[in-house]
């Protein structure tokens, strides 16, 4: 099976169906590997130019994976979902099928935020910012078919293989600011357009180093311990302890987990997205 056709059955089966080991990186390496979508506070629209990688194997470039969108000190941030996503426990799993299974409606409205939802991360290359190498773009499923991926496919089905490495194509994303209902203005993708045909990088040597690196998305976005996730099932706000090198949370002062990086961190890693409005109600 080509590239082409794993990308078109893929999209076709989610359509139809509407649903690695963390790396040691340093967070200021881990944040040059994301491709977000995000106009700065002075830009009204803007343009962003990427080039998706091609897979080694001819699979589908469009990796599925599950995150929750819950808001934690007053920041909505997507947490990696480890029951959909490695058939592992899942504290905000276990809070949303316990408040289905009153059958309140009430109970139902408020499992909706444990909810986790479907998102594609692709390997790409940031033309704007091609010394960072390779990075990764996430992007929410769209169950009205209106979504990210619903707007690329239609260039895939017409123009073929946009990642083969010599005659490939970049996506020009057209982005402008619009206001969700409740007024806070957020980045929405209006249109994604395609550049001629043309190799991943002029030099053969780079090209080929950017299409092997071995980096995964699962070496960059996090995911958290199951520790965490069990305090904001709770409605804590686990704390980032820069002596400890690890989260401590209320009910347990003592337990703290490493999340990398080591005791000079200052900070608790953050998301790119952070402060980002969940997606259910936005129109990609």
């Amino acid at each position: 099976m080509s590239s082409l056709d794993a990308v078109l059955a893929q999209y076709e089966n989610s359509k139809q169906s509407g649903g690695g080991a963390q790396g040691k990186m340093s967070q200021d390496e881990r944040m040059k590997k994301y491709f977000a979508l995000i106009l700065s506070d002075k830009e009204q629209s803007g343009q962003r130019r990427v080039r998706i990688l091609p897979t080694s194997d001819g699979s589908s470039p469009f990796k599925e994976a599950w995150y929750h969108e819950i808001q934690v000190g007053g920041q909505w941030q997507k947490f990696y979902d480890p029951g959909k996503n490695d058939n592992e426990r899942s504290p905000l799993n276990e809070v949303y099928e316990e408040l289905i299974s009153t059958g309140k409606e009430s109970d139902k409205q408020l499992a909706a935020q444990y909810r986790s939802r479907k998102f594609y991360i692709v390997k790409v290359i940031d033309r704007d910012k091609e010394e960072d190498g390779p990075k990764f773009w996430r992007f929410k499923h769209n169950y009205k078919n209106d979504g990210i991926l619903d707007k690329i496919i239609p260039i895939w089905r017409n123009k073929g293989d946009i990642t083969d490495a010599k005659i490939g194509r970049d996506l020009i994303i057209e982005l402008n600011k619009t206001k969700a209902p409740n007024g806070k203005e957020y980045t929405a993708v209006s249109t994604i357009m395609y550049e001629d045909q043309g190799p991943v990088h002029t030099d053969p040597a780079q090209a080929n180093a950017w299409i092997t690196d071995e980096l995964t998305w699962l070496d960059v976005y996090s995911k958290k311990p199951v520790e965490y996730l069990e305090a904001i099932a709770r409605g804590e706000t686990p704390k980032w302890d820069s002596e400890k090198g690890g989260y401590a949370y209320e009910s347990d002062s003592v337990n703290t987990e490493s999340f990398g990086g080591g005791k000079s961190q200052s900070s608790a890693p953050v998301d790119p997205q952070a402060n980002d409005l969940p997606d259910e109600e936005l129109p990609f």
